[in-house]
């Protein structure tokens, strides 16, 4: 019998390769469910020998490279070789907690008409101390548009984090992907995922999340205030036009 798959999408570009061993080291501590395996999807944002050598060598590993575009297209490039039912977001510098694969297992399998997950997040600070993230919601089912009307009333921060979702992968594909964006991608994925279906909230931390100096949130660029408007303005206006087609598709006649 065939194991079923959860596949781990990790977008990569040289100054994160560094912090690759953590976050495999952190995939080998997950314990999964009998009858189920990995698989680590790494697309590295261009081509470099840096990164390739960051690789470890393990057959669950699948490693490809294209034109530099930023992490949404890296993201995107990597469902081609994505052979999991589930698709489970790790950013390069991040690292999954101690039972976190099969926490998300659990949900997908024991809840049908939840497409997606996300779990509590914990900062990784620069010194190795770690920080809560403020807007946890409750624990279980997030009813679709939740997320969406906390991002608008909060001055644009969602009361989950993006980097710890986990998405079944017709879903994903439906929905095209990650947003075409230099940044927020991930934003925007969970928000047009929010419009769509419900998700779940899982209490216990999934993930650390590493702050560095070298990540993009940290970048200039990143606030940019015409650039960060515009980035929302539209992973808003999508958000909302799903959720209207929805509602349309759900109140029209048979």
């Amino acid at each position: 019998m065939t194991d079923r798959v959860i596949s781990l999408v990790t977008p990569v570009h040289p100054p994160a390769a560094q912090f690759l061993a953590d976050a495999y080291a952190s995939i080998l501590a997950q314990d999964l469910p009998d009858g189920w395996d990995w698989q680590w999807v790494i697309q590295e944002d261009g081509h470099s020998a840096a990164v390739l050598a960051a690789i470890p060598d393990d057959h669950r590993i699948s490693f490809g490279t294209g034109r530099a575009g930023g992490p949404a297209v890296a993201r995107t490039l990597s469902l081609s070789r994505v052979a999991g039912e589930i698709v489970q977001v790790l950013d390069a510098d991040d690292q999954l907690t101690p039972g976190a694969l099969a926490r998300v297992i659990d949900v997908f399998t024991n809840h049908a008409d939840v497409g997606w997950t996300t779990t509590r997040v914990v900062d990784l600070l620069p010194d190795g101390t770690t920080q809560g993230f403020d807007f946890d919601p409750p624990p279980g089912r997030l009813t679709h548009g939740s997320v969406l009307a906390h991002w608008q009333s909060h001055s644009y921060r969602a009361s989950v984090h993006p980097a710890t979702l986990a998405v079944r992968r017709d879903l994903l594909l439906e929905l095209g992907g990650w947003m075409a964006l230099p940044a927020s991608e991930d934003t925007g994925l969970l928000l047009a995922l929010d419009a769509t279906v419900d998700g779940c909230f899982i209490p216990e931390a999934g993930l650390l999340y590493r702050k560095w100096p070298g990540q993009m949130t940290a970048q200039s660029d990143h606030i940019d205030t015409n650039e960060r408007e515009a980035r929302f303005r539209v992973i808003e206006q999508r958000a909302l036009a799903i959720a209207h087609r929805r509602r349309g598709a759900v109140t029209s006649p048979a």
